[in-house]
C-alpha cells in the first residue's frame, strides 16, 4: 500500500489557527489566563499533514505519530517517523512511517517500512523505535534507521535503491536487551577519502549508556561490529561527516554535558570524548516527556553547529532557552551562546530542538532554520499547559536570528498519546533544507473528532524562506546566570531507556 498524498490529499492547506481549527473539530483548547500565554498570538502557518495510522491492533495508540527524523538530498526530502505510538514499559510504536517528496516539498507521498514488526511486511518485531534517515550518494542508497523491539532490541537499517519508492527488509547491525537512541549519516563528500561510508551510532542502556559506532561501505548492506567508544557514556549522538571525511559525534553524556567524539580513519578508530559544554536544563512542566537531547548539522565547509535546551541564562533556572555551540575542527567547541527566541525576562519555556543548515552555505553566511516546541509559559499544569511548535532562522551563521514564527498550536498535553516517560510529541524533531527553504517536521497535536488521538507529522506548505524573514536579534554579550553546580534539574534521561 502506497498512498499518494498531494496537497489536495491533505486537504488543501491547513491553516493552525488557535483553536486548531483545521480538523480540530468540538472541544479544540482554549488555554486560560493561569498557565498559557492566551497573550501570545497564534499559529497560522500554512501546514501539510504527511502522515496517517493504517492500522487497527489493540496494543497501541492509534492515529498518533511521534518523533520525525528528516534527510534532504537534491530535490529529494524524506521524513521517518513512528506511527502509533505504544503506552507500555517497552516502547515504541507499531511501525515506522515515511513520507517523501521528489519535487522540494511540492507533493507529498506516505507509507510504512516492511518487514519490521508483526503488523506490518512479515515482521516479527512488536514495536519499533527511533528512526534516522541517511542518504549515500556514492552508491545511490537511502536509509532509514530504526530500533526493532522484542525480547532483544536491535539496531536496524531499511535500504531504498530506487529513490525512495520502495524499501528492504531492515538489516541487522547489533541486538541487546538495552539498545537505545540510534542515529546514522553517510560521507557525502566526492573528495574523501571515506565517500560512501555510512556511520551508525547507538547506546546501550544495560551497560551504563556505553556508546557504540558502526560502519558500512556497502550502502547499508553489511556493516562492522560495534565498536566501544571509550569514556563515551551517554545517549542521543548525531554523527556528523565533515569534507576531510573525519566523523565527529556530539551526545548527551550520564554527567551532565553536551560532548563529543571523533573519527579520522574512516571508523577504523574512534576518539574519547570531549567537551563542548555543560548543561543545565529544567523538566517541562505538565509531565511532557523531554530528554533534553542535542541536536546537531554541518554547514557546507565543514563546521558544525550542537544546539540543546538549557536554563543558563535564566535566574534560578526559570525556563530553558536553546543555546549553541559551534567547532571548525571536531575537538576546539565554542563558548555556548542563547538563541534569542525572547528576552531571558520572558515566561517562555523552549525545548526539543531540530536544527538545519542548507548544504549551499557555510561559515558566516551559513543559513540556519531551526524548529522546536515551546511554553509561553512555563510554569504551567497539565490541565493549563498550552504546547506550540516554532521556527526561527539565521542567516549569518547563528550570528544573529530572525523574529520567531509560530507554527502550530495551542495544543492540549491531553491530546498526545502517552509514553512510559510521559506524554509524547517526540525526543528529537528535524529540519531540513531543499531548494534553498527550510522544511521542519514536527507532531501536531488536535482535539480528535472520532477516536481517542489526532496526532499527526507536519510541516510547512511552502518551506520557510529565510530571506524573507524579518528581525535580526542578537545575544551578544549576554552571560549565563545559573550554574548546576552537579545538579541536574532535568529528570535524569540515563537512568532508563528513552525508546
Amino acid at each position: 500500500m502506497f498512498v499518494k498524498s498531494a496537497v489536495r490529499y491533505f486537504s488543501a492547506v491547513c491553516m493552525i489557527a488557535a483553536s486548531l481549527s483545521c480538523g480540530s473539530g468540538p472541544g479544540s483548547f482554549l488555554p486560560s489566563n493561569n498557565g498559557s500565554g492566551s497573550n501570545f498570538p497564534p499559529a497560522t502557518t500554512p501546514l501539510v499533514k504527511l502522515s496517517a495510522d493504517p492500522f487497527t491492533n489493540s496494543s497501541t495508540q492509534h492515529a498518533t505519530e511521534v518523533e520525525p527524523s528528516s534527510f534532504a538530498f537534491g530535490s529529494t526530502i524524506i521524513t521517518s517517523f513512528q506511527v502509533s505510538r505504544n503506552p507500555g514499559n517497552a516502547g515504541g510504536s507499531a511501525d515506522i512511517g515515511y513520507a517523501i517528496s521528489t519535487d522540494s516539498g511540492a507533493i507529498w507521498q506516505h507509507n510504512v517500512l516492511p518487514g519490521i514488526t508483526v503488523f506490518q511486511g512479515g515482521g516479527t518485531s512488536s514495536t519499533v523505535s527511533d528512526t534516522s534517515v541517511a542518504y549515500d550518494a556514492k552508491l545511490g542508497v537511502w536509509l532509514i534507521s530504526s530500533l526493532p523491539i522484542s525480547s532483544n532490541v536491535q539496531v536496524a537499517v531499511s535500504r531504498s535503491t530506487d529513490g525512495g519508492s520502495t524499501w528492504s527488509n531492515p538489516v541487522l547491525i547489533a541486538q541487546g536487551p538495552g539498545l537505545d537512541k540510534d542515529w546514522v549519516t553517510c560521507d557525502m563528500t566526492a573528495t574523501s577519502p571515506f565517500y560512501g561510508n555510512c556511520y551508525m551510532e547507538w547506546d546501550d542502556n544495560g551497560n551504563l549508556d556505553q556508546v557504540y559506532m558502526s560502519t558500512s561501505t556497502d550502502g547499508g548492506q553489511t556493516w562492522s561490529a560495534g565498536v566501544k567508544i571509550s569514556g563515551a557514556l551517554g545517549l542521543g549522538g548525531e554523527p556528523l561527516v565533515q569534507p576531510s571525511g573525519k566523523v565527529v559525534v556530539p551526545f548527551t553524556t550520564d554527567s551532565n554535558t553536551i560532548s563529543s567524539f571523533e573519527s579520522a580513519d574512516g571508523g577504523a578508530t574512534w576518539s574519547s570524548p570531549v567537551l563542548v559544554a555543560n548543561v543545565a536544563a529544567r523538566n517541562e512542566a505538565g509531565g511532557l516527556r523531554s530528554g533534553s537531547l542535542p541536536t546537531a548539522q554541518i554547514d557546507g565547509a565543514g563546521n558544525i553547529y550542537v544546539v540543546w535546551a538549557d536554563c543558563s541564562f535564566r535566574s534560578n533556572c526559570s525556563s530553558n532557552d536553546l543555546v549553541m555551540s559551534t567547532t571548525a575542527d571536531g575537538t576546539t567547541w565554542t563558548t555556548p551562546v542563547r538563541i534569542p527566541i525572547d528576552a531571558t525576562t520572558s515566561t517562555v519555556d523552549h525545548f526539543i530542538p531540530g536544527l538545519g543548515i542548507d548544504p549551499n552555505t557555510s561559515g558566516a553566511s551559513a543559513h540556519l532554520g531551526l524548529t522546536y516546541y515551546y511554553y509561553p509559559v512555563a510554569n504551567c499544569t497539565a490541565a493549563t499547559c498550552a504546547l506550540y511548535a516554532g521556527f526561527i532562522s539565521s542567516l549569518d551563521g547563528g550570528q544573529t536570528w530572525s523574529n520567531p514564527t509560530p507554527l502550530a498550536g495551542p495544543m492540549s498535553l491531553s491530546w498526545l498519546p502517552s509514553s512510559f516517560s510521559g506524554q509524547m510529541v517526540a525526543d528529537y524533531i528535524m529540519t531540513s533544507f531543499a531548494n534553498g527553504k527550510a522544511y521542519g517536521f514536527f507532531a501536531v497535536a488536535k482535539a480528535p473528532s472520532v477516536g481517542t488521538f489526532d496526532q499527526a507529522i507536519y510541516t510547512t506548505q511552502s518551506g520557510m524562506d529565510l530571506l524573507a524573514a524579518q528581525g535580526r536579534n542578537s545575544s551578544a554579550g549576554e552571560r549565563p546566570v545559573f550554574k548546576a553546580a552537579n545538579t541536574r534539574f532535568r529528570t535524569a534521561v540515563h537512568s532508563r531507556t528513552w525508546r
